[in-house]
């Protein structure tokens, strides 16, 4: 039994909900989302209640898996059209800057080069200062590849913590070398 697939979807009085067949579309203030399930899985809307409910039509391994997954699916299309998401990156490192310039994210991290990043349309990348790098967009899965994509390219090291990492994250710091007596 899923508990996260028998929650129905509440849709806010802003966002407008069209299904047809096993397109799914959602939009509201921010953008227009469009998605396509699953056949074992079977979506209804609810126009009165303003709910959208997930159903599986049978208990196999891979419709049980696919239960959840589509009601959480729906659920981050109907947030990122009414808030939308974000994730912050964090720069350390002497001399390590980012700017963004004509949808090109600029990245000098410590190597010989400097770093360009193109920018996937949807997104909307702002660096507010040069040590910080916001990505907001309305899909959830674009936001969060995109990010770990950038952090990927200068992951924080070990020994001195430089590198781009999540806001927030922590980073595990080694000793380097005891001395020797």
């Amino acid at each position: 039994m899923s508990r996260v697939g028998n929650k129905p979807v509440q849709i806010p009085d802003k966002v407008k909900v069209h299904l047809a067949d096993r397109n799914l579309t959602v939009e509201g203030p921010l953008g227009k989302l469009q998605w396509q399930h699953r056949p074992e899985i079977s979506v209804t809307y609810d126009g009165e209640a303003k709910t959208i409910r997930v159903a599986r039509q049978d208990d196999h391994r891979e419709s049980r898996a696919l239960h959840g997954l589509t009601r959480a699916l729906i659920q981050n299309m109907v947030v990122g059209v009414t808030d939308g998401y974000e994730r912050r990156l964090e720069i350390h490192g002497v001399g390590y800057l980012a700017a963004v310039q004509n949808q090109i994210l600029q990245l000098r991290v410590g190597l010989a080069n400097e770093l360009q990043v193109p920018i996937p349309p949807g997104l909307d990348v702002t660096c507010p200062d040069q040590q910080h790098i916001l990505i907001k967009g309305i899909d959830k899965q674009m936001v969060g590849q995109f990010a770990a994509e950038v952090r990927a390219l200068r992951k924080p090291e070990p020994y001195k913590g430089k590198g781009i990492r999540f806001y927030g994250e922590q980073v595990r710091r080694k000793q380097g070398k005891a001395m020797v007596k």
